[in-house]
């Protein structure tokens, strides 16, 4: 069931972000908020709705989380949080907003569980994982700041 509660997820937040009024403002605002101010785009409703959504996301990965483990464990999602950056910087979008596509978020996603399952196959340490991570985005980070900065040229 997870696997079909990601397909439908994504196609509704595909959707949203590259069908609707509503995905390109939040992409305005997330390239300059000040910008889309005077566009006309109120920052706050579309704010509201990114804040929003991005808990009803977060609700649902915790309850699949909770039946997929038959309990409720405070600790179960700890360290999830560096999996979601990396899969989305891996997937395109830059960290200082405005750009990024739901395809590359997922495809990220695969490269950073594809890594994760071959650093526990291979019996690394889970404070190595971390490290290997960290590189990994830092990496991706850079090539999105030279990426960036060729385009100014």
């Amino acid at each position: 069931m997870p696997i079909i509660y990601l397909i439908i997820i994504v196609f509704i937040s595909f959707l949203i972000l590259s069908k609707s009024k509503l995905g390109r403002h939040i992409y305005a605002i997330g390239g300059n908020p000040q910008a889309a101010v005077f566009s006309g785009i109120k920052n706050s409703r579309v704010l509201f709705f990114a804040y929003t959504f991005s808990g009803l996301m977060a609700a649902i990965a915790g309850v699949v989380l909770a039946s997929r483990m038959f309990s409720g464990q405070p600790t179960a999602g700890q360290g999830a949080e560096m999996d979601a950056i990396a899969a989305v910087v891996l997937g395109g979008t830059s960290m200082s907003g405005g750009l990024g596509k739901i395809g590359g978020t997922v495809i990220g996603a695969l490269v950073i569980g594809v890594l994760s399952n071959g650093l526990n196959l291979l019996g690394i340490n889970s404070f190595w994982q971390y490290i290997v991570k960290g590189v990994v985005i830092l990496i991706a980070v850079y090539v999105d700041f030279i990426k960036k900065s060729g385009n100014k040229r």
